[in-house]
């Protein structure tokens, strides 16, 4: 299936129309029509070859959301029509240790887990080409369910921003009426504060941005510390049980 994306050919270059074949649909997969997809740093890095890995054409985009226009033979979980997302991940083994629970980022199969763009964990110069195109095919224990409550073109950073901010929420055990912190308030830290507020949380914001108080608070943050503001920042010590840090 020939699709139409948007791909760097080379890390001196902008992106630009790329066109590329898909296979064909296979059992256990679902091809998705892209509605939406976000923009992730991560995307930029993979283009500008920042980690010396990058198989050409590079064609990024992992915050994906769509609509199921086929479903491949075996597929239990998924009906065409159905608003479905998909995150970094597109395939793995499914059969080893790592895979069997639920941890398919660390698959030791041949090729380990395979990416959403830029192939698999562990290169064998095959690619794969990410959601800044038209449509995509996934396996389907790497797409998730959308739920119709959710504004799909909200819902695409959910699908990396979103998780990167709740999974150590979650791990750690986050409770309601415990105080987030929450360090850096932008692509990802926009995310941590809304959530954390939807778990129940009393979120505060470190910023060093103090233009962006209002906008913070808006988001639902109970409190903006403006790390500038020494008297500010030594008031907040010890008064939080989390701290989500997003600035690395």
């Amino acid at each position: 299936m020939t699709v139409i994306g948007y791909g760097a050919r080379a890390a001196d270059q902008q992106l630009q129309p790329v066109s590329f074949e898909r296979e064909p649909l296979r059992a256990g997969e679902v091809e998705i029509d892209i509605a939406f997809c976000g923009v992730c740093h991560s995307d930029i890095h993979q283009c500008a070859n920042d980690w010396e890995n990058t198989v050409w054409p590079c064609v990024p985009g992992h915050e994906i959301v769509g609509t199921v226009s086929k479903i491949g033979n075996g597929v239990t979980k998924f009906a065409i029509g159905d608003t479905v997302g998909v995150g970094c991940m597109v395939n793995s083994c499914r059969v080893c240790e790592a895979c069997a629970a639920g941890d398919e980022q660390y698959c030791t199969g041949p090729k380990s887990a395979t990416f959403t763009y830029n192939g698999p964990k562990l290169p064998d110069g095959s690619n794969s080409y990410g959601g800044y195109s038209d449509s995509i095919t996934v396996r389907e224990e790497f797409v998730l369910a959308i739920p119709v409550a959710i504004d799909p073109a909200q819902a695409a950073p959910i699908l990396c921003a979103g998780v990167t901010t709740y999974q150590p929420m979650k791990h750690f055990g986050l409770k309601k009426g415990q105080t987030l912190g929450v360090a850096g308030i932008g692509g990802l830290g926009h995310m941590a504060v809304q959530i954390g507020k939807a778990l129940g949380a009393t979120v505060v914001a470190f910023t060093t941005s103090a233009e962006k108080i209002a906008a913070i608070k808006a988001l639902g943050a109970h409190d903006v510390v403006v790390m500038d503001d020494e008297t500010a920042v030594q008031a907040a010590a010890l008064s939080l049980d989390m701290m989500i840090d997003t600035i690395p």
